[in-house]
């Protein structure tokens, strides 16, 4: 069992006035303004040399995460509460465990799911736990789940990402992956156009059920299909659920907000 890792980090307004703004909100953010949800994964920040980083763009496993000999990596989902306002400017620390692997065999051949748990502390008071699931397979090998179709809607809200929301989501998150940035890399991978970020795809989710309730509680997610740039999109609401639907009725990402 890999020790726990925590990373410290001041939580810089300017950082955070970069994500609003790839988020479409442009404002200058004050020292203790609150944060949107999900905002903290613009921060604590590993970085680490490009000898350390591995074809893909994601940093080379062994450290937190073990070597599983499945060298594709994908945002599988998460589960958040919220103990308390994430605010900007204010001095906060990351504590992440590695809680375990989960193997199967799936339609598109050998999976491994690995859990990490998060805690986020601002002036020694929690501020969100976090259990979040990735997913590695192997190289070659097809990628979602079976299409799931949307049902009925309460509400919808387009969904409007281009080539300039990638490339900024992934530089205020210090995201390397290469499938949001290098399209030939991606049809290596058999996709078709680059992918959109699954913490990208939460977040909006996450701000959408937000001016639905208001402060929220907890929040989880997982996704089930990739969005590709290009795709049409909406964000969509039935009661509690939500979800991003693609092209085709195509569900792309499921959550819950309460």
């Amino acid at each position: 069992m890999s020790q726990p890792v925590v990373i410290s980090d001041r939580i810089d307004p300017a950082r955070a006035a970069a994500l609003l703004a790839t988020l479409g909100n442009s404002s200058t953010v004050d020292v203790g303004a609150s944060l949107p949800p999900l905002a903290h994964f613009a921060f604590f920040w590993e970085p680490v040399t490009e000898d350390n980083i591995g074809h893909d763009g994601h940093e080379k496993l062994g450290g937190l995460i073990p070597d599983l000999g499945l060298p594709i990596r994908m945002w599988a989902g998460g589960r958040m509460t919220f103990h308390g306002v994430f605010r900007a400017g204010v001095a906060a620390e990351k504590i992440s465990t590695f809680i375990g692997v989960t193997r199967k065999e799936g339609r598109s051949g050998k999976l491994a799911f690995v859990t990490l748990r998060h805690e986020i502390r601002q002036r020694g008071a929690p501020i969100l736990t976090e259990e979040q699931d990735i997913v590695y397979r192997a190289a070659g090998s097809s990628h979602g789940e079976a299409p799931i179709e949307t049902a009925e809607a309460d509400e919808r809200r387009a969904l409007r990402i281009s080539e300039v929301t990638l490339f900024r989501y992934s530089a205020v998150t210090f995201n390397s992956h290469r499938i949001h940035y290098d399209v030939d890399y991606c049809r290596e991978e058999g996709y078709p156009n680059l992918v959109v970020h699954g913490p990208l795809l939460a977040t909006r989710l996450a701000g959408f059920a937000a001016d639905h309730l208001g402060v929220l509680k907890t929040f989880s997610f997982r996704a089930t299909a990739p969005l590709f740039l290009g795709d049409v999109a909406w964000l969509c609401r039935a009661g509690e659920r939500y979800w991003v639907e693609g092209p085709q009725r195509r569900i792309c990402m499921v959550a819950e907000a309460r």
